[in-house]
């Protein structure tokens, strides 16, 4: 018997900031992280390149991304 590992791919939820390159958005995610000693929460912004097909997506527009394999140097994520 062999054991398949389930691959659990990361979702994150966020807004799109620019969609100026060629089937590529860039998605700013927001998440809160307490401070281990103070216990103060306080936001964390990231961005990620994440690959649009269509080109459909516009600037404000909330979507959730998924990791997937390594499309360009920078993006590893998709629009889902």
């Amino acid at each position: 018997m062999t054991k398949e590992k389930k691959q659990s791919n990361k979702v994150l939820k966020g807004v799109i900031v620019s969609n100026k390159m060629d089937k590529t958005v860039v998605v700013e995610v927001n998440r809160y992280v307490e401070h281990k000693k103070y216990g103060k929460r306080f936001k964390i912004t990231k961005k990620y390149k994440a690959h649009d097909e269509n080109n459909e997506k516009k600037i404000g527009d909330i979507v959730e991304i998924e990791e997937t394999r390594p499309i360009s140097k920078d993006k590893k994520f998709k629009v889902i």
